[in-house]
């Protein structure tokens, strides 16, 4: 079988591939924890036996008993509900790998850590791993549900491509970046809101390059233009000009998209959270509070929107495959 005819026939082997896939990411984390910090598990703790890679080993052990479960019983219809818990449970392992593309972004800056290739290979090896599971849970559902296993769709049923996808999560994205935006730009253009330190609250000398802080010093912060392709992205998900442009690349940002600033901004939120209560000291004693939930909530209600707003474009987009498309009588010749 050719690799082109293997990827067609995914329905018959994704809950396969998440079963192993599961039970060799469980073994990496197992073996991490016995013999120290390898691998890239390492996320929370230094030293042999740590709770991080211990922790991860029971959680795809799990997923990997989760996985068995979907082969054993494939009519069950809340075991592919459950199998979306471990998509994602594999985003949050491997949403720095899917931040990583803004490496592309050091000509701007200085000072970085250098690259950590064995939690980044890792952390990709969770992003694939997501990818497995959203195909093990869409196989079992559809064969539960009677659709067709390829597409979700019943041929006759099939939407047609020239729908406007009915939803408000475009507006809701840009609504969750808008007070971020405002307030970087406004920051770079010398106002500043919410700061009560010296110097450039927006671009820190030690870390920003000397292209970054010329671009900063001219009103133009990089991390509020991204913002602004963030709401294009939404908007683009969302509104009829979007159809013009190529669907898989659309589907791959925006999932990419939700996956890491959901998880991301929940988590930064937290440690805002933690660090205006005294708990950590994050070194922002300068920043007054509603900035953290501006900032980093903002980042993840776009998340959650950005997830909404894909997952109606794509249901939108989708037509009815070979597969599936009832025979009319012009297929049949006529008879």
């Amino acid at each position: 079988m050719t690799p082109k005819r293997l990827l067609d026939a995914w329905p018959s082997w994704a809950v396969r591939a998440a079963l192993v896939w599961s039970l060799l990411y469980a073994a990496g984390a197992a073996l991490a924890a016995l013999t120290g910090p390898a691998f890239g598990y390492a996320l929370l703790a230094k030293g042999t036996g740590t709770g991080a890679e211990a922790g991860a080993a029971v959680l795809y052990g799990a997923a990997a008993v989760l996985a068995y479960a979907l082969l054993r019983r494939p009519g069950v219809r809340w075991l592919s509900t459950a199998a979306w818990a471990i998509v994602a449970l594999c985003l949050t392992s491997g949403f720095p790998a899917l931040l990583s593309p803004t490496h592309l972004l050091f000509f701007l800056s200085r000072n970085q850590e250098p690259v950590d290739w064995a939690a980044l290979v890792n952390q990709s090896l969770a992003v694939l791993g997501a990818v497995l599971w959203g195909r093990a849970a869409l196989a079992h559902r559809r064969r539960t549900l009677g659709t067709c296993p390829y597409c979700g769709g019943r041929g006759h049923s099939a939407t047609s491509p020239e729908g406007t996808p009915a939803t408000r999560a475009g507006l809701v994205a840009v609504a969750a970046l808008t007070p971020y935006t405002v307030l970087k730009t406004a920051w770079a253009l010398g106002v500043t809101p919410g700061y009560t330190g010296t110097g450039r609250p927006g671009a820190d000398p030690e870390y920003t390059s000397d292209l970054g802080l010329w671009l900063y010093d001219h009103g133009v912060d990089v991390t509020a233009v991204l913002a602004l392709v963030g709401m294009a992205l939404a908007l683009a998900l969302t509104r009829p000009w979007g159809r013009r442009l190529p669907r898989l690349p659309l589907l791959a940002l925006g999932w990419a998209g939700a996956g890491a600033l959901a998880p991301f901004g929940a988590f930064l939120a937290a440690f805002g959270v933690l660090t205006w209560t005294g708990a950590v000291d994050a070194g922002i004693a300068d920043h007054a509070p509603w900035v953290v939930a501006v900032a980093y909530g903002g980042f993840c209600a776009y998340g959650l929107a950005l997830g909404r707003a894909t997952r109606v474009y794509q249901r939108a987009t989708r037509t009815a495959c070979g597969r599936c498309r009832p025979v009319t009588s012009a297929s049949r010749g006529g008879a």
